[in-house]
């Protein structure tokens, strides 16, 4: 018993020598901090240290799955400093807190790559097209993800999920206007309708053909589950799967992402900054330094994804992306719904997620 006490009290005075060893470590780091909140598998971790190293600061990320968590947290520490330089909203998200006076104006006298932005993807983001308070990261959209060794026969339809012999190999997105607007693309609507009536007809068949046959709602884990074979269908941004499967090269021959044929919600992400951000200079550099074309391109290749809003980043790109930019013309831009909003979320959580 001696011994044992001996090798335990050993084992927990290394351990706090290696927790005080890792405190003088950071208190020592002098160095700049730039706080960034931004969705999970989204900037790559190269982009990170490159910036780092180049302006010799130290970049603290957090990450968010859902623009519903990001805007709750925010608004919950709103006048209180919530910490967080630079956010990553997306395009529906952008207008309320510009509106409720969340984010800084955009000096556009300290950045020069904001010239490499598509103007058709500012002529589409009537929410700021100017760029005064936000700056478009990236165009794109949700779609399928399918293993086809698994999967063989399919249709590139939303009407995948209602498919019994597939039920509990299937995952949708935890995101209320990705999947009410799955739905409502797939009866005929618009992914931004309004109407309680029709919306209600798009969860009813969420509740009666897809939900019985999924696993879960999911936004985190569903990269993972992919990966390892749980899932063989995934509602899914399909830069968090490739994070998870670049390196298998059977399953990524396997792997098919399709946009669904009736279409379905497009998003713009943007780069803002916080009202009252602690380093609002050096915001600035971080979201410059993304479009330069040749970092722009390599966020892209990381993840599989076209260059949709740098225009000379295409010219950098060697990697072929899941879709292409025609792609997108099938889909509809979330919109910011202002007081219908409420419309959703009372259908998403009292209806569909109700008890989850």
């Amino acid at each position: 018993m001696m011994k044992k006490n001996i090798i335990y009290l050993a084992n927990y005075v290394c351990a706090v020598m290696a927790v005080l060893c890792m405190s003088v470590i950071i208190s020592c780091d002098s160095r700049e901090r730039l706080y960034i909140y931004n969705w999970t598998y989204y900037t790559p971790d190269s982009i990170i240290e490159k910036f780092e190293e180049e302006y010799d600061v130290r970049i603290v990320y957090d990450e968010f799955a859902s623009n519903e968590d990001m805007y709750a947290k925010l608004r919950a520490t709103q006048g209180k400093r919530s910490g967080y330089d630079v956010v990553f909203p997306s395009k529906d998200y952008v207008p309320i807190m510009m509106r409720q006076g969340m984010l800084e104006r955009i000096d556009h006298s300290k950045m020069i790559n904001l010239k490499n932005i598509d103007t058709e993807v500012l002529e589409i983001a009537s929410y700021d097209p100017q760029m005064e308070y936000s700056v478009p990261y990236f165009y794109g959209a949700a779609g399928i993800i399918i293993n086809t060794a698994r999967v063989p026969n399919f249709e590139r339809s939303w009407s995948i999920f209602s498919r019994e012999d597939l039920k509990g190999r299937m995952t949708m997105l935890d995101d209320m206007r990705e999947v009410l607007g799955g739905a409502l693309s797939f009866l005929g609507y618009s992914v931004n309708e309004v109407n309680p009536a029709l919306v209600a007809l798009a969860r009813d068949h969420i509740n009666n053909s897809w939900k019985p046959n999924l696993v879960k709602f999911d936004s985190e884990a569903f990269g993972k589950g992919y990966a390892n074979g749980d899932f063989w269908v995934v509602h899914a941004f399909p830069e968090a799967v490739y994070e998870e499967i670049a390196d298998n090269a059977q399953l990524m021959a396997d792997t098919v992402f399709f946009i669904p044929r009736e279409g379905g919600p497009s998003y713009i992400d943007n780069m803002v900054i916080l009202k009252g951000a602690r380093n609002i200079d050096m915001a600035h550099k971080f979201i410059d330094f993304i479009h330069r074309p040749e970092i722009y391109a390599e966020f892209a290749d990381a993840f599989a994804l076209p260059a949709t809003v740098n225009v000379p980043a295409r010219q950098y790109k060697k990697v072929k992306p899941f879709y292409s930019e025609a792609d997108l013309k099938y889909t509809e831009l979330v919109e910011d719904l202002v007081e219908s909003l409420q419309l959703y979320t009372d259908t998403w959580f009292n209806s569909i997620r109700v008890g989850e």
